[in-house]
Formats: C-alpha cells, sequence, structure tokens
C-alpha cells in the first residue's frame, strides 16, 4: 500500500474512533423507572404459596409446602409513584411443612423483622422482597446440625416477577439471596448464596370482589 493510501487509511480509522468515542461520551441516561400504581389504595391483601416453595444452599434444598404473608396497599397518594415502584410492608412470611433433601434431617424455618414488597410497572411488572438482616433463618436438626441465615450482615433484595389476574401472582424464579451456613459434617458451609423458588397468590382481603393490581 502507498504512503498515502496507508495515511488515508490511519486518518479514517482515527476519525471512527474519535466520532465513537464522542457518541460514547454524549450517550443519553438511561431512562428512569416509569410510573407505578398499584390499587385497590389502602385495601389489605394476603399472600398464600401455590405449590411449594424452595431454599437451596449447596447441596441442601428444604422445601416447604405452607407460607402465608399479608399486607397492605399504600393509601392514596402514596400508592402511586411517578418516577419508580410503590414498596408496602408485609409481616414476615411463615414457613411450615418443611423437608429437607437431606435424609435424617428435620428443617425449621423463622422469620422475623420489618420485611417489605415493591412492585414497579413495565413487561413485566418487577417485583422485590425486602429481607431484613437475619430475617429469616433455617435450622435443621437431626444427622445434620446446620443454620442458614438469610442477609446475615445487610437487609436483601430479592427479585421475582408479578402478573395480574384473579388472583394476581407473584413469582419468585432462582432468586438469589445472601446467606451465611454454620454447622457440622453436612452443612454446606461453604456456601455464600441460596436460589429461591415460589410462586405466591396474591388476594385483597379487604374486598374479595376485587384483585390486587400494579399499571401505570
Amino acid at each position: 500500500m502507498s504512503r498515502s493510501r496507508t495515511a488515508l487509511a490511519l486518518g479514517m480509522a482515527a476519525a471512527g474512533a474519535l466520532s465513537l468515542a464522542s457518541v460514547s461520551a454524549t450517550a443519553a441516561p438511561l431512562p428512569l423507572a416509569g410510573s407505578t400504581t398499584v390499587t385497590p389504595a389502602g385495601h389489605a391483601f394476603s399472600a398464600t404459596l401455590s405449590g411449594k416453595a424452595t431454599l437451596k444452599a449447596g447441596s441442601v434444598t428444604v422445601t416447604c409446602s405452607v407460607s402465608v404473608s399479608t399486607g397492605t396497599v399504600p393509601a392514596a397518594p402514596g400508592n402511586h409513584n411517578a418516577a419508580g415502584p410503590v414498596s408496602s410492608p408485609i409481616s414476615p412470611p411463615t414457613y411450615s411443612s418443611c423437608t429437607a433433601s437431606l435424609p435424617g434431617v428435620t428443617p425449621t424455618v423463622t422469620t422475623s423483622g420489618a420485611w417489605t414488597v415493591s412492585m414497579q410497572n413495565g413487561s413485566p411488572v418487577t417485583a422485590t422482597m425486602g429481607v431484613p438482616v437475619g430475617g429469616l433463618v433455617v435450622k435443621t436438626t437431626g444427622l445434620a446440625t446446620c443454620t442458614v441465615t438469610a442477609a446475615p450482615t445487610a437487609p436483601a433484595g430479592v427479585a421475582g416477577t408479578w402478573a395480574n389476574g384473579a388472583p394476581s401472582t407473584l413469582t419468585f424464579t432462582n432468586a438469589s439471596v445472601p446467606v451465611k451456613v454454620t454447622g457440622g459434617f453436612g452443612c454446606p458451609t461453604s456456601a455464600t448464596t441460596s436460589t429461591f423458588n415460589a410462586v405466591y397468590r396474591v388476594s385483597d382481603t379487604t374486598d374479595p370482589a376485587q384483585q390486587i393490581t400494579v399499571g401505570p
């Protein structure tokens, strides 16, 4: 290639790089979250487990067939956020009728503290369950004595999705939850996260003829 053509090629490459850098430097910021409205304002609701909930840490899976939480949609105008999610306090979910994947092991799940659930309208509608520090503890007895503490050092958000319906549903699919595991032989003490799976049916308990819905 001649010296003039080489110079031209280098010049075009430099111009392209400069243009790309300029575009990157002036790129528009990510859009803000859209508006969210949860209705009916001020209505109480109950979230009841449909099927089974599982919490897996390392090679150990705890499965529960009963879980319930209750809460209240914020009263107007708190049930609307023009640029983000709407959050509601909920009771610590209860978990019972639980089994462990390890033979000869019996799990017990306890919950405490100030839990929340927040909804962000979109496609799909996203939901985040807020777990306070140490808000969920799984203890096992029998052949393995273990303690699994969720959100061990800081509050955690568990990501899920919401679907309007009759009733509406709140779904968690392989949601990541930070944990700390202590115990002896058979306990997954190296695990720092767990995966949570559950589907909840959410019903309006103030007026059962209505549905809890999330929109813009």
